[in-house]
């Protein structure tokens, strides 16, 4: 079983939206989440948006996750935001303060939106 699915798509040279759906938790599914972003920074991809509204839960782990890749993403001089976070997933986010690192979107869209425009 499958509890977390991973896509990705180019939205324009050199910023990736990721696309999570199912469950972000403990567990080898959710550690596939760093390969990615290392793999796509190692390609010259510098802008992120991750696209959570397909997430149905998260833990303290897969918030963990998402620390590790944006401290990742910093350091290589990238951004990394959020979108489409509601319910138990935007509430955890909320609940650790980290609402206040996190750039939160509505939805993709609107992230893409945000991440063109000079920082």
């Amino acid at each position: 079983m499958i509890l977390l699915e991973i896509e990705q798509r180019q939205a324009a040279p050199g910023t990736v939206v990721i696309l999570l759906t199912g469950r972000v938790m403990l567990g080898d599914e959710s550690a596939r989440i760093d390969t990615l972003i290392s793999g796509l920074l190692g390609e010259g991809n510098q802008t992120f948006v991750v696209d959570l509204s397909g997430v149905t839960h998260i833990d303290s782990t897969g918030i963990g996750r998402f620390i590790a890749a944006f401290n990742k993403v910093l350091q290589a001089g990238g951004r990394l935001v959020m979108a489409g976070a509601t319910g138990q997933v935007r509430d955890s986010f909320a609940v650790t303060r980290l609402d206040t690192v996190f750039r939160f979107y509505a939805d993709s869209a609107e992230a893409l939106e945000a991440v063109a425009r000079p920082a």
